[in-house]
C-alpha cells in the first residue's frame, strides 16, 4: 500500500505543479486574444473610415465634374414641331387662302431657359414632310423665310432659302407603287418625301438681343405639308467637341483628375497637421528641458564651495583664523580633548579643503562663582596647491 500511496502523492504533486502553468498559459492566451481583438477592431475602424473618405471624395469629384459639364456644355440639339397656319378671310371669293403658311416657333426650353448660348455657332434646319401629290409636284421651287426675334420683339436676323420636291418620273412612281403596294395597303408606308432645308449654317446668338423665338413663313399658297420640325444643332470645337463626342472617356478623365486633386489636398492637409503637432510638441519639450536641468543642477551645487573661493591662490600659505578668547581662562583639570572632523576632497588643482575643528571647553570659574559653559569653534580655511 505504501508504494501506491507514494505514487498517488507524486501524481498529486505533479498535477499541482502543472496547474499554475496551465492557468498562466490560459491567462496569457486570453491577454493575447484580447490584444489581437483590440488591434483587429482598430484596423477595421481605420478601414471603414478610409473607405468612407474615399467614397466621399469620389462623389464630390463626380459632383464637380457634373456641375462643370452642366455649366460649360450648351444644348447640343433642340427639336421642336412647327405648326403652320394661314388666313381664310379673303375679300375675293375666288381665293380660299389669303396668306402664306406661317408658324411662330418658341426657342426656349421649357418656356424658361434659352436654347442657344452666346458665341456658340448653331445649324438651323427645317424638315418638311410633303406628299407626292400633283399639287406639290406642280409647285416647283418655293421660298422659306425665317425671322428670329428677341424678347422685346426686335428682329435679330432674316434668312431665306428655296426648296422643292425631288423629281420622280411617272414610270418610277408606278413601279414604286407596285413594289410597295402591300406596305401601302397596310398603312406601314406612305407616298411622301422629306424635304430638309438648311436655314442657317452657323448662327450665333447676340448677347445683347438673345433670341427667344422665330417666325417661319413659306411663300406658297398651294403647298401641302403633312408635318414639319425645326432642328437646331450645335457645332462644338475644342474641349466641347471632346466632351460631346467622347462622353465616357471625358467623364472618366474628369472624375479621376478631380479625385486625384482632392486626395492630394487631403493628404497634404493631414501631413501639415501632423507636422504642426510634432513641431509644437518639440518646442514644448525644448522649453521644458532647461527647467529640468536647472532643477537637477540645484541640489548638486548646494554642497560645492562658493565661486568666491576660486580667487584664492593655490600656492598661498595656509591661512588660519582663530577666534581669541577674551576674559576666559582655560582650566587644566576640566580641559577636554579636541575632536577633529576633517573632510578632504581629493580632486584636481584648485579645489578647496575645508577643515572644521570643533573645540569645546570646560567650565570656567569667575570671581562671582558663576559657571558658564562655552564652546569655541575654530575655523581653519586652507587651500591645497596639489591634492
Amino acid at each position: 500500500m505504501q508504494p501506491n500511496m507514494e505514487e498517488f502523492d507524486s501524481e498529486d504533486s505533479g498535477v499541482q505543479d502543472v496547474g499554475p502553468e496551465i492557468n498562466g498559459l490560459v491567462i496569457q492566451s486570453l491577454e493575447t486574444m484580447s490584444v489581437l481583438l483590440v488591434r483587429i477592431r482598430q484596423k477595421l475602424l481605420e478601414m471603414a473610415v478610409l473607405i468612407c473618405v474615399i467614397l466621399l471624395v469620389f462623389w464630390v469629384a463626380v459632383f464637380l465634374y457634373g456641375s462643370f459639364y452642366y455649366s460649360f456644355m450648351p444644348t447640343a440639339n433642340f427639336i421642336t414641331p412647327v405648326y403652320f397656319f394661314y388666313r381664310t378671310d379673303c375679300p375675293s371669293p375666288h381665293h380660299t387662302v389669303c396668306s402664306f403658311p406661317v408658324a411662330n416657333v418658341s426657342l426656349l426650353k421649357n418656356g424658361k431657359h434659352q436654347v442657344m448660348t452666346y458665341g456658340q455657332p448653331y445649324q438651323i434646319t427645317l424638315e418638311l414632310e410633303m406628299p407626292e401629290s400633283p399639287a406639290n409636284q406642280e409647285l416647283g421651287m418655293f421660298l422659306i423665310k425665317i425671322t428670329p426675334y428677341s424678347k422685346a420683339g426686335q428682329i435679330v436676323d432674316i434668312s431665306t432659302r428655296s426648296a422643292m420636291l425631288h423629281y420622280r418620273s411617272s414610270l418610277l412612281q408606278a413601279l414604286g407603287t407596285v413594289v410597295f403596294s402591300p406596305m401601302l395597303l397596310t398603312g406601314a408606308s406612305e407616298q411622301k418625301q422629306s424635304v430638309i432645308v438648311e436655314l442657317y449654317s452657323k448662327f450665333k446668338d447676340d448677347s445683347y438681343n438673345p433670341t427667344v423665338g422665330a417666325v417661319i413663313e413659306i411663300h406658297s399658297q398651294h403647298i401641302q405639308i403633312y408635318r414639319a420640325h425645326l432642328y437646331i444643332f450645335a457645332h462644338f470645337k475644342g474641349i466641347r467637341y471632346l466632351l460631346y463626342h467622347f462622353p465616357l472617356i471625358s467623364a472618366l478623365m474628369g472624375v479621376m483628375s478631380n479625385f486625384t486633386f482632392l486626395s492630394l489636398i487631403i493628404v497634404l492637409s493631414f501631413l501639415q497637421f501632423n507636422l504642426g503637432g510634432h513641431r509644437t510638441r518639440g518646442k514644448q519639450e525644448e522649453n521644458d528641458e532647461p527647467d529640468d536641468l536647472n532643477d537637477k543642477s540645484e541640489p548638486q551645487d548646494e554642497g560645492k564651495a562658493p565661486e568666491s573661493f576660486d580667487a584664492i591662490d593655490c600656492n598661498s600659505v595656509e591661512v588660519e583664523e582663530s577666534i581669541p578668547d577674551v576674559g576666559v581662562e582655560e582650566s587644566d583639570d576640566d580641559s577636554r580633548e579636541l575632536a577633529e572632523d576633517e573632510s578632504t576632497c581629493e580632486a584636481g588643482v584648485g579645489e578647496m579643503i575645508l577643515r572644521h575643528r570643533h573645540l569645546s571647553q570646560g567650565t570656567l570659574q569667575s570671581s562671582q562663582a558663576l559657571t558658564d559653559t562655552t564652546d569655541k569653534t575654530y575655523y581653519r580655511v586652507g587651500v591645497c596647491s596639489s591634492c
